[in-house]
């Protein structure tokens, strides 16, 4: 009796515990499967390599002076990607049934949830890693310091956090794991292209830079160069930091109780 009342979901502390046991499955289940990371190891690769030989003597005159200005960029695109799949696992696992094995267990209803998506940050980190090491040995340097440098990682993991919880809902309110990533792409391209990810704002068209100038991503991405190779970096930061604030207030709630009613 003692033991299940400890466990009692809703208790806090017992919340926490049960769902880093959930986030540590997480990471076996990454771990033992590889082939999951595909999209945060080869996938930014391809982009530096295809975007700093096929644009970088056009728009910059120099592949290493265009490699200083996308890569910071392109970070915070790659990891933005890489929280898609969040709601894709999620989905898998209510449709395969899993859910059901932890609705009987006397666990914290929501740990399931809360835990697959802390689990789910190692693609964050792996695409950082990857990114900033092969970004190295093509010839990308800091302007900066490493605290500046650690900043932006940490800065470009929370929106990605933040933005986790918009897939994790739409894994809860759509039918088909596939259905999930389809439409996970179409939101991320206007949100992540439609920015100053590959040329300068001022370089764009005005419906563009307007666009631009009200996207949270447009905003981390002018925040990580900033950070990583010099330059204003106040103001980007702090409309990142409110933008993902702001996306986490709105989509976790939501994405908890849309759990709650399928699970």
């Amino acid at each position: 009796m003692t033991t299940l009342t400890a466990a009692v979901p809703g208790r806090p502390f017992g919340l926490v515990r049960h769902s880093l046991v959930m986030a540590r499955r997480s990471l076996i289940k990454t771990m033992r499967t590889p082939e999951q990371l595909l999209d945060v190891t080869l996938q930014p690769i391809i982009f530096i390599v295809l975007f700093v030989y096929l644009l970088g003597g056009a728009i910059a005159g120099s592949r290493h002076d265009y490699l200083q200005f996308l890569l910071p960029a392109l970070l915070v695109q790659n990891v933005l990607f890489a929280s898609a799949p969040t709601g894709v696992s999620l989905n898998t696992d209510i449709k395969t049934g899993v859910f059901d094995r932890f609705r009987s267990l006397p666990i914290g209803r929501s740990a399931p949830l809360i835990g697959g998506v802390l689990g789910d940050m190692i693609r964050f980190v792996v695409s950082i890693v990857v990114m900033l090491g092969f970004g190295y040995v093509l010839g990308f340097r800091f302007g900066t310091n490493p605290l500046a440098v650690l900043a932006a990682c940490l800065l470009v993991m929370f929106l990605a956090f933040s933005f986790s919880w918009m897939f994790v809902l739409l894994g809860m309110l759509v039918r088909e794991p596939g259905a999930v990533q389809g439409l996970g792409f179409v939101i991320m391209f206007p949100l992540t292209f439609g920015t100053n990810v590959l040329v300068p704002t001022d370089t764009l068209p005005g419906w563009l830079q307007a666009w631009v100038k009200v996207n949270p991503v447009a905003d981390a991405m002018q925040a990580a160069r900033g950070l990583m190779v010099g330059g204003p970096v106040l103001d980007a930061v702090v409309k990142t930091v409110l933008w993902s604030l702001g996306i986490l207030a709105v989509f976790a709630p939501l994405a908890v109780r849309a759990y709650r009613r399928k699970a």
